[in-house]
C-alpha cells in the first residue's frame, strides 16, 4: 500500500539511448521509482527494472494525459519517474508535466516533490562524435508542425538563416510529413552556400548509429527521418578530413 503523504515525481531525461550517455542523477531516480511512465519506447530504453516496479507505457501523442496520470499516482504517495529520451526539457516530457501542473487545480499535486532531470540531448550527443559543430551560436528547431503551423516553421527558418546560425533540426521528416523536409531544405539553400556542411546523426546512443557527414546541396530527404537529427552548419562552420576517410566538424568559437 502506497503512504498517504505527497510522493515525488522526476522527470528524467534518459539521453539519446545508450545508458552510457545517461547522468547518474537520472539512474538514481530510475532505481528510486516505485513507478515508471513514458512513451513505450522510452520505457523500454530506461530498464531493466526491478519486478516491484509498475511500468505505464503509452501512445507518443498523449503526453498530457501521462503527466495528468504521473501527479495523480505522486499525489499518492508514489515516486514516479516520467521518462524522455535526451533531455526532458527539449522537445519533451518537461514541458508537459509543467503544463499539466499550471493548469490544474489539485493542491496535492503542488504539494508533490518534482524534479526535473537534464539528460544528453540527439543534437549533443551527435555533435560530440562529429566534432563540435555547435562550438558557436545555434539554434535547435523541431520541423514537426503537430503543434504548431507549419507557416511558422518556415518563418522561423528563414529567421535562423538571416542571423547565420548553425541550424539543429529535429523530427525533420517522417511517414506522416514525407515533404516538408524537403520544402525546408530549399528554404535553407536559398540563404546558404552549396558547400555548407551538414551533420546527419541516426539513432545516435542506440546499436544502429550512424554520423555522417555531407554538404547542403549533396543531402537528400530520403536519408533523414524520425530518428535523424539533422545539423546545418553556418558560414563559419568547417570539417577537418580524417585519416579514416572521416571527418571532424567544428564551427570555431571567433568572429
Amino acid at each position: 500500500m502506497k503512504p498517504e503523504s505527497a510522493g515525488s515525481l522526476a522527470v528524467v531525461g534518459l539521453g539519446p539511448g545508450t545508458s552510457a550517455l545517461r547522468t547518474p542523477e537520472a539512474t538514481a531516480a530510475l532505481e528510486a521509482a516505485t513507478d515508471i511512465i513514458g512513451y513505450g519506447t522510452y520505457v523500454d530504453l530506461a530498464g531493466p527494472f526491478r519486478p516491484d516496479q509498475a511500468l505505464h507505457a503509452s501512445d507518443n501523442r498523449v503526453e498530457l494525459d501521462r503527466a495528468r496520470h504521473a501527479f495523480t499516482l505522486a499525489a499518492e504517495g508514489a515516486h514516479v519517474a516520467v521518462v524522455s529520451s535526451g533531455d526532458a526539457g527539449i522537445f519533451a516530457m518537461a514541458a508537459a508535466v509543467l503544463e499539466a501542473l499550471d493548469g490544474a487545480d489539485e493542491p496535492a499535486w503542488r504539494r508533490v516533490a518534482l524534479r526535473i532531470l537534464p539528460g544528453v540531448s540527439a543534437a549533443n550527443a551527435a555533435a560530440a562524435l562529429a566534432g563540435a559543430p555547435l562550438g558557436h551560436d545555434f539554434c535547435v528547431l523541431s520541423l514537426s508542425d503537430n503543434l504548431k503551423p507549419w507557416t511558422e516553421i518556415e518563418r522561423r527558418l528563414a529567421l535562423v538563416c538571416e542571423a547565420d546560425l548553425v541550424l539543429a533540426l529535429y523530427n525533420p521528416r517522417s511517414k506522416a510529413r514525407p515533404h516538408q523536409f524537403g520544402a525546408a531544405l530549399a528554404l535553407i539553400r536559398g540563404h546558404r552556400a552549396a558547400d555548407t556542411v551538414v551533420v546527419l546523426g541516426r539513432d545516435v546512443g542506440r546499436p544502429a548509429e550512424q554520423v555522417g557527414v555531407t554538404t547542403l546541396a549533396a543531402l537528400r530527404p530520403e536519408q533523414v527521418d524520425m530518428r535523424t537529427v539533422v545539423i546545418i552548419g553556418s558560414s563559419r562552420t568547417r570539417r577537418i578530413e580524417r585519416p579514416d576517410g572521416g571527418a571532424w566538424v567544428y564551427t570555431p568559437r571567433w568572429y
